[in-house]
């Protein structure tokens, strides 16, 4: 109409390289063993800022639907996918997102793709679900070599095949997982699933499964870990969707979960009235069978979220760099500018942590203490990022006022997701247990936590005081459960603390060391010292179109 201009709205924030635009990212690449595969990070990159983030909004538009029977009444169990789903699960397959480290022995390996998955994984995260199971499925497979020898290839093929047929005659194949059920959750050795055996039992031998899983991730996936009792006690188990005659195995799905986010994936709740089933590992110590799994699961937690606060991040700074109120830019207006580099900080903490962690992946492959370092600073890692990014996103969207509450602008899905890594593989109680459990129950990680921790010794002395007073909390036995956020929060802010005063940019390392540390901040973001070189720090993340 003749009456309506468009003024002041910034730019589509589409189509810029968000490699370039994320120097923690770059840097941390870089450091931590994976220079070589910044390319491979750029040309996802270019995806994930180009086509996938219509496939992303038509995937959370679209949402799966169950087909329990056909139009004959056959019962058939079958999900159906819009295809922009398919479409991110072909790039995210292609490009070895979901094997990267078991096709590659390449160093670094862990940490190139930790780097691809948290670039893509800004334009769609539903889809990230079966690529991360299917990932972490691998280590625990190979507690069971007659399993791993016949599943491996195929999880780490990179040819996505969403036909529903036999696994055997496919071109790739995808795991999912089902683990908890109605009255246990967390606590799967509450689980009442039973396991049969067809014969003698044990190890790699075959079962029948009866019961029910509360949560069974993406139910269109070739096959399965799951949990149940044995005669042994709980005991791990890889169940295929179909039987080796042929058949459609006995897994049916009830309903699928009408979830808060993560609404373009299917997560279903199922019965198994005796599923064909084999055994992985030892019976009995289905838990330690998939210790690796979840390790593997909670890596993928810390990058999903530094990922979803990034992704928010580089939204509100491309808004506020474009839209003008009271005169000049946003991103000139000192409260603003505040606001924004106190985003920046948190995020360039939790992409520091995410890279770390995955080269302790990569290198406790040949060294002890490198793992042991992995156990317990994921458990710390995974409690602290997924934990930020809810305020974050939050703070983001505001940035962005009414335009962000709106679905066109990302943000509300973007908000819808952020709490899912906080509860998905062990919630914040869980994880503060875990840290305890390993810090009192597996001596080796105290050693290896308490040397990445004194490695940036006398660098700052505030972190140095910081994490003198965090050792005497470590020893301190009393009262262990009741304070365990507050250790664990503690840990996660020492442990981001030595990466930026080892490795960060000045100007973000002193706004991380006297807000996180010393305590000049408030509850909320934007409550950054007002002398902190704020420019600084918003450039850093500033994406640029062209």
């Amino acid at each position: 109409m003749a009456t309506h201009e468009v003024l002041n709205q910034p730019p589509p924030l589409e189509g810029y390289d968000p490699l370039a635009a994320d120097a923690a990212l770059q840097e941390g690449v870089r450091r931590e063993g994976a220079e070589w595969a910044l390319e491979r990070v750029r040309q996802i990159g270019a995806l994930a800022t180009g086509p996938a983030l219509q496939w992303g909004r038509q995937a959370n538009r679209n949402a799966p639907e169950l087909r329990t029977h056909d139009r004959f009444g056959h019962r058939i169990d079958e999900v159906e996918f819009h295809p922009a789903w398919h479409q991110l699960m072909e790039t995210s397959i292609a490009h070895e997102l979901h094997a990267l480290p078991w096709r590659s022995a390449r160093a670094g390996a862990q940490v190139a793709r930790q780097a691809m998955y948290y670039v893509f994984y800004q334009a769609e995260q539903g889809h990230a679900c079966p690529v991360t199971m299917t990932f972490a499925a691998v280590p625990a497979l190979k507690a069971q070599p007659e399993l791993a020898e016949e599943w491996i290839p195929r999880l780490t093929s990179t040819q996505y095949d969403p036909r529903f047929i036999p696994a055997a005659g496919k071109r790739g194949a995808l795991c999912g997982m089902a683990m908890t059920e109605k009255q246990g959750g967390s606590d799967v050795r509450a689980n009442t699933t039973r396991a049969r055996p067809l014969g003698k039992g044990g190890p790699g031998a075959e079962y029948e499964i009866t019961g029910h899983k509360w949560f069974c991730s993406a139910p269109m996936c070739d096959a399965f870990l799951v949990l149940a009792q044995a005669e042994k006690g709980l005991s791990c188990f890889l169940l295929p969707r179909w039987r080796p005659d042929g058949t459609r195995n006995a897994m049916y799905i009830q309903r699928l979960k009408d979830k808060l986010g993560d609404r373009s994936n299917a997560s279903s709740e199922i019965e198994l009235d005796g599923a064909w089933a084999r055994m992985v590992g030892e019976e009995g110590r289905g838990v330690r069978t998939i210790i690796d799994m979840v390790a593997h699961t909670r890596l993928d937690c810390v990058g999903g979220s530094a990922s979803l606060m990034r992704h928010a991040v580089a939204q509100a700074v491309h808004h506020a760099a474009h839209r003008r109120a009271f005169g000049r830019l946003l991103v000139d207006q000192p409260a603003m500018r505040n606001v924004l580099a106190d985003l920046c900080v948190e995020t360039e903490a939790a992409t520091m942590m995410m890279l770390r962690l995955a080269r302790s992946y990569d290198e406790g492959v040949g060294q002890p203490e490198q793992r042991a370092f992995a156990r317990v600073a994921t458990a710390i890692g995974k409690y602290w990022v997924c934990k930020r990014a809810v305020p974050l996103v939050n703070e983001a969207m505001e940035v962005l006022g009414g335009a962000g509450f709106v679905e066109e602008s990302v943000m509300p899905r973007l908000y819808r997701q952020a709490p899912l890594n906080s509860i998905w593989e062990g919630s914040g109680n869980v994880m503060c247990l875990d840290v305890l459990r390993a810090i009192s129950k597996e001596p080796e990680c105290v050693p290896v936590l308490m040397a990445e921790l004194q490695s940036a010794r006398g660098g700052d002395r505030h972190l140095d005081a910081y994490v003198d007073a965090l050792a005497k909390d470590l020893a301190d036995p009393a009262d262990a459960e009741a304070r365990a956020r507050g250790v664990v929060e503690r840990l996660a802010l020492a442990l981001q603390g030595v990466l930026m005063v080892r490795h960060g940019h000045p100007a973000v390392a002193a706004a991380f060391i006297r807000s996180r540390l010393r305590g000049e901040h408030g509850m909320a973001f934007g409550t950054l010292p007002a002398d902190v070189d704020m420019g600084a720090i918003v450039e850093r993340s500033r994406p640029r179109l062209g």
